[in-house]
C-alpha cells in the first residue's frame, strides 16, 4: 500500500479552535493524522478546517459533556486524546473573586478531563493508545490572581496519575501523559495572565516577559505534545513534564 493511501491515525483534540489546541492540531496533521478538533465556537473551527484541510474534522459540542466524550471515543476509536480546553480564569486577587469566578476553572478544565479520562477507560480505548491532558506550570507554585484556577490544572494532575493506576491495574495499555506549559503571552488566556502579574509587580510587560524568555510558544507546544503523543513506551506509568520555551521537562 502506498503512502498516500495508508489510514490516518485519528486523534481528538478538545479546545481545538485557537491557542494551544489549533497548534497541536496542525501538528498532529503535519505527523499524519486525521484531527477531531472539538470547541464550542463554529466559526473558529472552521477557519482551523480552512487553513489545515480535510484532515480536520470540526465539531462544535461542548467538551465538558459527558456524552460527547463517550459518543467521539466511540465514532472515532482514537489512538490518541488531547486533553487542552480550558475557560479563560478571572484575572484578580481572591478577597475579589466570586464563588462563581473562582471556581470556573474546576467547572469547565476539571470537568471535562473528568468526563474524556473516564470515558478512554470505560470504552475503554485500544491498548497502546495514549491520553495527554494539558494542565499548567501553576499546579506546581500556585497562581495568586487566577482564583481556583491552580488547583483546577493541580486535579488534572492527580486525573492522569489516577487514571494511569487503573490502566495498569485493568491490563488496558493505554498510557497517560501530563503537560504542564509555563505562563506566555503568546496566548489570550496567557496575555491576560501575563498583564495582570507584571501590573501586581508594578513592572511593564515588556519586563515581565523578559523573565519569562526563551517564551513559550504555541507550535512549540504542538511539536511536543505530538511528540509525547506519538510515543509508545512507558505505558503504565503516568509521566509528568513540565513545558517551558526549552522544551520538556520531566517533573521530578
Amino acid at each position: 500500500m502506498s503512502p498516500s493511501h495508508t489510514p490516518r491515525a485519528t486523534a481528538v483534540v478538545t479546545g481545538a479552535s485557537r491557542g494551544f489546541g489549533s497548534a497541536i492540531a496542525a501538528a498532529l496533521v503535519t505527523a499524519g493524522h486525521q484531527v477531531v478538533g472539538v470547541a464550542r465556537s463554529a466559526d473558529a473551527l472552521a477557519e482551523v478546517r480552512t487553513t489545515l484541510g480535510e484532515a480536520f474534522v470540526p465539531l462544535a459540542a461542548d467538551a465538558t459533556d459527558a456524552d460527547i466524550a463517550d459518543t467521539l471515543i466511540e465514532q472515532y476509536q482514537p489512538s490518541l486524546l488531547v486533553l487542552n480546553a480550558g475557560a479563560a480564569p478571572s484575572v484578580q486577587p481572591i478577597h475579589e473573586q466570586s464563588w462563581d469566578s473562582f471556581s470556573r476553572n474546576w467547572q469547565v478544565d476539571t470537568q471535562h478531563a473528568f468526563h474524556w479520562i473516564r470515558a478512554a477507560l470505560r470504552a475503554p480505548l485500544a491498548s497502546g493508545s495514549s491520553v495527554v491532558a494539558v494542565s499548567s506550570g501553576a499546579a506546581l507554585r500556585g497562581s495568586p490572581l487566577s482564583g481556583g484556577y491552580a488547583g483546577a490544572k493541580a486535579m488534572i494532575r492527580f486525573l492522569g496519575e489516577y487514571a494511569a493506576e487503573e490502566s495498569r491495574r485493568a491490563g488496558l495499555g493505554i498510557r497517560f501523559v501530563t503537560v504542564l506549559p509555563q505562563l506566555t503571552p503568546t496566548t489570550q488566556l496567557g496575555s491576560a495572565g501575563v498583564a495582570g502579574y507584571a501590573r501586581r509587580q508594578g513592572i511593564d510587560i515588556a519586563t515581565f516577559v523578559e523573565n519569562l524568555e526563551p517564551v513559550l510558544t504555541p507550535d512549540l507546544v504542538g511539536a511536543e505534545v505530538t511528540r509525547l503523543g506519538l510515543d509508545t513506551e512507558n505505558v503504565d506509568a503516568h509521566q509528568e513534564y513540565l513545558l517551558t520555551g526549552h522544551g520538556l521537562r520531566p517533573v521530578a
